[in-house]
């Protein structure tokens, strides 16, 4: 890598707090990059701000209507900047970022390269909008996927074998400093509040954990969605004493959590839009930092979680097992430990960020 190439990310936000991953890719990997983001036809150019002059609507508009494309001005404006800033190669975040773009990178005949991370692989209607993403996967060099589940799925719906990457993110390298004491009767859970992640089942399942334990404590940091219907569950269940909602949190307090809870609790399933988990990164960070995940046999969750070596896994919907997965590491704090430290070992030797980073790094000097 003699000389860096001038290499483009296109992601949909500028920080997004669950898209800690793409904050990575834009901050260690060895290229002059440019970040667009803001929407599947990114018009904002970090330090730099739009790239879509608003002087011009009314003549966009009417060029659209005359070009029967209502993105054309959109897609104009990220082509004229791609070439204003000599870009060499595109990584897209997201399949359905990529399925926008792919004309102004076929126009500009760029090399593209898709990472795929979770919901875009999975709901049946993001599938059927892009037509199971067949244009996309004949230009593409290569797809990147996070999980083994992600890669079966795309070879299903036609993604060639060989343009796939299986390249898991990398926890960032703070959380492998943490050594938890595991002290607490307290669990953590940290993630948005929607349809995949089930928050539900978890309060469910620690409903009956607190029969058993009635001083055990469960904190369930993120927003979204279900946040106000898991708010009134707690009151139904009378749980007020037993769970805490802190809302979004830093890595910084998400470490201090890690450092005392007994385990990291989540119980992913496959929602009935199709929507899928990639690999959960709060899953590899909790496993970084040396305490046992208790979670579910879903999407990469298995790739990364060992069940009874790094961590204890359910079937989905199976809330008594999770329950007495909950009540087990309760039950034997050196079963905890023990799963801990073998979680942080693996994370260590299959799942840096390093590794992560490494592989990206590879794929995007190949395809120039």
């Amino acid at each position: 890598m003699s000389k860096k190439i001038n290499l483009a990310i296109l992601a949909p936000s500028l920080n997004a707090y669950s898209e800690t991953f793409i904050q990575a890719h834009k901050t260690y990997i060895n290229a002059n990059t440019s970040y667009y983001y803001n929407g599947l036809i990114p018009q904002s150019l970090e330090g730099k701000g739009t790239i879509n002059p608003i002087l011009k609507k009314g003549f966009n508009k009417l060029t659209a209507h005359i070009k029967n494309d209502k993105f054309w001005a959109e897609k104009k404006a990220l082509k004229d900047s791609l070439k204003k800033e000599k870009i060499e190669v595109v990584l897209a975040e997201y399949g359905n970022l990529a399925a926008e773009i792919l004309p102004v990178c076929k126009e500009l005949n760029l090399p593209l390269i898709v990472h795929f991370h979770g919901f875009d692989a999975t709901v049946y209607e993001v599938l059927k909008k892009y037509n199971n993403y067949k244009e996309l996967f004949d230009y593409t060099s290569k797809v990147i996927v996070v999980s083994k589940v992600m890669e079966s799925q795309l070879i299903a719906i036609g993604c060639p074998k060989a343009k796939l990457v299986l390249n898991t993110y990398g926890p960032n390298d703070d959380f492998l400093t943490i050594t938890p004491s595991l002290e607490k009767e307290q669990f953590i859970a940290v993630g948005r509040f929607t349809d995949k992640k089930a928050p539900y089942y978890t309060l469910l399942a620690f409903e009956k954990v607190v029969k058993k334990f009635p001083d055990a404590k469960l904190i369930m940091a993120g927003d979204g969605q279900l946040k106000n219907t898991c708010v009134n569950l707690v009151k139904y269940l009378q749980l007020e004493n037993n769970v805490e909602f802190p809302g979004i949190i830093t890595p910084t307090e998400f470490s201090s959590y890690l450092q005392k809870s007994r385990a990291f609790v989540q119980h992913s399933i496959t929602a009935d839009n199709g929507d899928m988990e990639g690999t959960p990164v709060a899953v590899l960070e909790a496993s970084a930092a040396g305490i046992p995940v208790i979670s579910t046999n879903h999407a990469g969750i298995p790739d990364v979680i060992i069940h009874n070596e790094t961590g204890l896994l359910v079937n989905e919907h199976d809330v008594e097992s999770m329950a007495n997965s909950m009540i087990a590491v309760l039950e034997d704090k050196n079963k905890a430990k023990a799963m801990g430290l073998a979680s942080k070992e693996r994370i260590k030797t299959f799942f840096t960020m390093s590794k992560h980073i490494d592989k990206l790094n590879e794929l995007i000097y190949s395809v120039k």
